[in-house]
């Protein structure tokens, strides 16, 4: 075995590519788009290193042309799920008894790769099955992914580097141990990223995982699981499984060896899982780490003082940039009544430029809502606030599903700064607005902290400094991730490590250190070198 104290390379953050017209990466992104579209795929589960199919073959079409076929995949059973367990547990022995820096080369690879050989593979794949814009998938699939990868490898090396202080004649160590038992990775649909970090943040450290992506993201995490294979990632470490979630709770939550749950997704989700793990905490081996990311009502707040431009554009691309399909995307905005008349004047001015449409087109800003489902959700909220004399639709409200799952960037403006759409978390690109009297700053921090049970992210407008101080400290519980004269979106690794608190999730920070830490269970150990052989203290001798 080597012998060393080895340095992995500094990770820097990937280089967003540009795509403009004639660039190399646009016509490569080009070329991958039309070769997926060209092609029919199937995508098996991957169990213990093995490719498996079941008697069930569904459908994955694209949200903006959803007649059109990109592949199929085998629905997952109970039976799976408990394979994937058994192959899981299975690996664990040599897997954790693998040296570090051997299961850091196997991530660092994955990034290389990711950056060059998949890079337009990846993207291409998430345009295509979560209905994202090139600029988008880029950030996301290749960046970001890329990002956690390296990142997350410089992170593990700090936890190993922890070490108590020991006193004259003792050496005391830290062993950071993984989880006694398997990690299930549940991951959500809007970013491939989070898909690809969750269930890899917890193998670096040694786990294995089961995995579960969301329905939406199959497509995508199949070729996810290509690029870890190609990177050396043994078998067993991470097996990926197509359930639906109820079946792969049954097991999962039932099973002994659950030790932990990686999570991206819906509140209500979130909380039905930490119920049924708190019935049944008397199953396991030891406490499961419960980690898990939500969602949010993310908030834009503007002091009299702002830059109505600066605050228009970030509205704008907060709240519409992938559909408003981001955990962090601006869904609720409070106004000064000296600013509206120019904001509202610029924002419908860059509304006006919006296209919407295929992702293939890359002129298109807005693409499509992930399903039918969301699709209805949405354009029930849009219909109800129509219904609200208090509210007023600014921008947008039109809708169409009949080639793909399409609403138009809406803008509402409400007088009721508690109505349904000020406080409901929407997912969608509809953005509510709620105009206050400029001299009572005051009074709308108190509404933007106590409106909405979320705290993910949310952001200040303000060129006056007293009133950011005063909104950071007022603020302080309302988001996880705040923004000072930004939009709340666009949190990069290693520069804003990413969570919020409240019905937004655990804040164990994705991108930073302390999310590794929840997936290790540190052994102190002490060893004394001339341990003592006689009981007595000297306070016992006689006078």
């Amino acid at each position: 075995m080597l012998k060393g104290f080895f340095n992995v390379p500094v990770p820097q953050n990937e280089p967003v590519l540009s795509f403009a017209p004639n660039s190399p990466e646009r016509k490569a992104l080009k070329a991958a788009l039309a070769e997926a579209r060209s092609k029919q795929i199937e995508v098996p589960m991957y169990i213990g290193g093995k490719q498996v199919k079941s008697d069930t073959r569904l459908p994955l079409t694209p949200p903006h042309d959803h007649q059109h076929v990109l592949g199929y995949y085998y629905k997952s059973d109970a039976s799976h799920v408990t394979q994937a367990i058994e192959a899981a547990l299975a690996a664990k022995p040599q897997w954790e008894n693998m040296a570090w820096e051997q299961r850091a080369a196997i991530f660092l690879k994955a990034a290389d790769l990711l950056a060059t050989k998949y890079r337009a593979k990846a993207n291409a794949a998430t345009m295509l099955a979560q209905s994202k814009s090139a600029y988008q998938a880029e950030i996301d699939s290749a960046c970001e992914l890329i990002d956690f990868l390296r990142f997350n490898v410089a992170y593990m090396t700090q936890i190993y580097a922890q070490q108590p202080i020991s006193s004259a004649g003792i050496w005391n160590r830290v062993e950071y141990r993984p989880l006694e038992g398997f990690v299930f990775a549940l991951t959500p649909f809007n970013f491939t990223a989070i898909a690809g970090n969750l269930p890899t943040s917890a193998a670096m450290m040694g786990n294995v995982v089961v995995w579960k992506p969301s329905e939406a993201q199959i497509y995508s995490a199949h070729f996810l699981m290509e690029l870890f294979r190609e990177a050396g990632l043994p078998d067993g470490v991470i097996n990926l499984v197509y359930p639906e979630g109820s079946v792969a709770g049954k097991v999962i939550f039932e099973h002994p060896d659950f030790a932990g749950i990686h999570f991206t997704g819906s509140t209500g989700v979130f909380q039905q899982i930490w119920q049924t793990i708190g019935q049944n905490i008397n199953r396991y081996k030891s406490y499961p780490r419960i980690v898990g990311e939500t969602g949010g009502k993310d908030f834009v707040l503007a002091h009299h003082s702002a830059d109505a431009k600066a605050l228009a554009t970030a509205l704008v691309r907060g709240a519409f940039e992938y559909q408003g399909q981001k955990c962090s995307a601006a869904s609720r905005a409070y106004v000064p009544d000296n600013l509206w008349p120019e904001v509202k004047e610029y924002m419908l001015a860059d509304l006006a430029t919006i296209k919407m449409g295929g992702v293939e087109d890359f002129s298109n800003f807005v693409n499509a809502v992930i399903n039918e489902k969301s699709f209805d959700k949405i354009v029930s909220y849009i219909e109800n606030a129509r219904q609200n004399p208090q509210v007023e639709v600014v921008a947008g409200g039109k809708y169409d599903k009949s080639k793909g799952y399409f609403v138009e960037p809406t803008v509402l403006l409400s007088k009721d700064p508690r109505s349904t759409t000020m406080c409901e978390e929407i997912f969608g690109p509809v953005l509510t607005i709620h105009v206050y009297p400029q001299n009572e700053f005051e009074q709308a921090l108190t509404l933007v902290d106590t409106t909405s049970p979320y705290a993910l992210t949310g952001s200040i407008f303000s060129q006056d400094r007293y009133a950011v101080e005063q909104a950071t400290t007022a603020l302080r519980h309302s988001s996880g991730n705040f923004y000072i004269n930004d939009k709340p979106t666009g949190a990069v690794v290693g520069q804003q490590p990413f969570g919020g608190s409240r019905a937004s999730g655990t804040n164990d920070k994705a991108g930073s250190v302390l999310n590794l830490l929840r997936w290790v269970s540190p052994r102190a150990i002490k060893e004394t070198f001339n341990p003592p052989t006689d009981y007595r203290y000297p306070f016992l001798a006689e006078e």
